[in-house]
């Protein structure tokens, strides 16, 4: 099976963050305007679902949370199995330093977080909400600021993000499973089994394969554990193998074929639906609170403290090797680029405070968009002044 290019992937994820940005803007805008009640409509506007024996009613925002974003978590799977098997992931000198960076990335915004909501009226539980970063936002402002920027960085950038990726699931399957079902376990069990044993059929439908997404997500909603888990756990599923000489894999199919539906439907869709709050429900004691203020501290101070640190750490006792052809400069703004949590960070923080209040689900999105955005303004900024020191303005020495 031929590699696909890197590349590529890049260059989707980075046209899909400026329409992320776009259905941001239009729900803040709808929520914060006379088309506010209409706005609330759509978002709690309760849907039917029935195929056979499952049927299921759930509003607007939960769809995109337990719908959505499975679709999301599925694509993410594949692209993880792909790249870990055939792409960048494979070879363990590359993978090194982006890991390493995750981690970093992951833990030290989560301190940051605890440190400002272990005491009286904080709210430890939103912790895992600022470990996360957009890929599709970052990358967007990586092209938009930095267009020459070496492709070493981005793909370090998208490697963090997988990494990152892989380890949110994590903890959704560790922190928001609450309830089981057994009966419904055992079935989405069985179905994933079932998809294990269509994968030695090298010429099994795709449509098989698509029934089978189907049928374990929907057990898997049933049984309480998260669908996101179950998407992943589908995707591993699904071989990476050619089906015959010349073709391409099933997972490569099913990763081409959803990746732009992903990309420019499934995210800015979930985007609107979590991102609009309005701020006439806001009191100054809202703003500066515990909680919203530890996740703007955390994606825009710890996520970069984290990434950077975590890299300068790996690459001193030489565990792994700073991207080709960057330099410290430009690695700080893709640090700090990475806390950009938007999408990721709202679905996190949708999961941990699901049953909330109003003004609580504000002060996540309100967290999440100011640290996001002072993330996008100083990565931006730092990134552009690098490359145009780069380009021979200014001062032409590089760090």
């Amino acid at each position: 099976m031929a590699r696909r290019p890197t590349l590529e992937f890049l260059k989707t994820q980075s046209g899909a963050g400026l329409v992320l940005v776009a259905a941001a803007l239009a729900a803040l805008v709808m929520a914060n305007s006379q088309w506010a009640p209409q706005y609330r409509a759509f978002v709690e506007w309760r849907v039917p679902v029935r195929v056979g024996d499952f049927e299921e009613t759930l509003s607007i925002l939960d769809w995109a949370r337990d719908g959505l974003m499975a679709v999301f978590f599925l694509v993410v799977g594949m692209e993880i199995k792909f790249e870990v098997l055939r792409g960048e992931l494979s070879s363990p000198r590359r993978l090194v330093l982006p890991v390493v960076a995750a981690i970093g990335g992951m833990v030290a915004p989560a301190l940051i977080y605890l440190a400002f909501n272990l005491g009286r009226n904080g709210q430890p539980q939103g912790w895992p909400i600022p470990t996360a970063t957009d890929i599709a936002f970052a990358l967007a402002v990586l092209a938009v600021a930095a267009p020459r920027m070496p492709a070493s960085l981005r793909v370090f950038l998208l490697t963090l993000a997988i990494a990152d990726d892989l380890a949110a699931a994590g903890l959704v399957t560790v922190l928001f499973t609450n309830r089981i079902e057994p009966g419904a376990l055992a079935g989405a069990a069985a179905g994933l089994a079932a998809l294990a044993s269509i994968s030695r059929w090298r010429r099994a439908p795709f449509l098989l394969y698509a029934v089978g997404y189907i049928a374990v997500w929907a057990f898997a909603l049933k049984s309480g554990v998260n669908p996101s888990i179950a998407a992943v756990a589908c995707a591993m599923a699904t071989p990476v193998g050619a089906r015959r000489p010349g073709q391409e894999s099933v997972l490569k199919y099913f990763m081409d074929s959803l990746h732009p539906y992903v990309a420019y439907l499934v995210l800015p869709l979930f985007a609107f639906t979590v991102a609009g709050f309005s701020f006439s429900t806001m009191k100054p004691a809202h703003l500066t609170a515990a909680m919203p203020l530890g996740i703007a501290i955390a994606l825009f101070i710890g996520k970069p403290l984290g990434v950077f640190g975590a890299s300068a750490g790996a690459v001193a006792l030489r565990l792994g090797r700073r991207p080709t052809g960057s330099t410290w400069i430009e690695l700080l703004g893709v640090s700090i680029l990475c806390g950009v949590g938007f999408t990721m960070s709202l679905y996190l923080g949708a999961l941990a405070f699901r049953a909330s209040d109003s003004v609580t689900a504000a002060q996540v999105r309100l967290g999440v968009l100011a640290g996001s955005a002072a993330s996008v303004l100083a990565g931006g900024v730092l990134i552009a002044w690098a490359q145009r020191r780069r380009a021979g303005i200014g001062d032409d020495r590089l760090l």
